[in-house]
């Protein structure tokens, strides 16, 4: 969820079945996480990651399959819980991931500005970063941007289209010029941060993605999807009777339904976004 919990407008478009080439991972060993040690060191110092959660239920999803399958460590930090952002140094890339909170909600929720102020930091020294839904309005709106509400939300199975800088970059290698997303949001980057690039838009939302420097992406849909996401947000209050206020009873079922169909799909492409991102390290 990117914030605004959309109340007015469903969108489920039919999608291309488009197969997404994936270099295999390597085999590497496993780790048991979260923020716990790799069972036999993979090397003296194991690649760190920290991540930021706005709700429980939004968190890394299918990428953590594949940190673990590098022996890559995240330590998953709760904002909304009231826990403290650790020091940066030390880490080796920052991800960001949805919550039902706006940007611009900081009375309501006080961390957001740590939370900003720390995104900031971060980008400026030049290190990975990756926002998904708000995470990527986060670093719009920490870098200058601007967020704010969209006419219509958008909600359910959509294609997003890359741009030509978005064909061009790194983080889109690999993945084709259209492909299917799940989408669920009701605020948008309306404005990029300046010298920041737009990497891939829909009819919906002229920003579905965003690169700051070499290193900085954000993406405004999810593809890091398991079998669970949908119905654990579904049992998320806030979330269901927004999905039920747009679609009626039993809009869950129908999106959970969507998102099975094309859940080949969405793995693949959370691979290789994931392998692309890993490759700025």
């Amino acid at each position: 969820m990117g914030g605004s919990n959309p109340a007015s407008h469903f969108i489920m478009i039919p999608v291309r079945g488009s197969r997404v080439p994936v270099t295999p991972l390597p085999r590497w060993r496993t780790v048991r996480q979260y923020g716990r040690r790799p069972l036999r060191p993979l090397r003296e110092n194991p690649l760190k990651v920290l991540v930021f959660q706005h709700v429980a239920a939004e968190h890394p999803g299918s990428f953590r399959d594949f940190m673990r399958a590098e022996g890559v460590i995240w330590d998953a930090v709760e904002l909304d819980e009231g826990e403290a952002i650790p020091a940066l140094e030390g880490y080796d890339a920052l991800m960001v991931f949805g919550g039902p909170m706006d940007v611009w909600q900081e009375e309501e929720h006080p961390w957001l500005v740590a939370e900003k102020a720390a995104i900031r930091a971060w980008v400026a020294t030049g290190k990975p970063y990756l926002g998904v839904c708000l995470g990527h309005q986060l670093l719009a709106d920490a870098l200058g941007g601007k967020v704010g509400l969209m006419p219509r939300p958008e909600a359910g199975v959509t294609d997003v289209s890359l741009t030509q800088a978005g064909q061009d970059s790194v983080f889109f290698t690999g993945l084709p010029p259209t492909f299917p997303t799940l989408q669920w949001h009701g605020a948008a980057v309306l404005k990029q941060p300046e010298g920041a690039k737009v990497l891939a838009h829909n009819d919906h939302c002229a920003i579905q993605a965003l690169q700051v420097g070499e290193r900085a992406f954000g993406i405004q849909y999810h593809v890091e999807l398991t079998d669970d996401t949908v119905p654990e947000w579904g049992e998320i209050t806030e979330y269901r009777c927004a999905l039920e206020a747009i679609t009626g009873p039993g809009g869950g079922a129908l999106l959970v339904k969507a998102v099975e169909e094309k859940m080949p799909v969405f793995r693949k492409a959370a691979e290789q976004l994931y392998r692309n991102f890993r490759a700025t390290w």
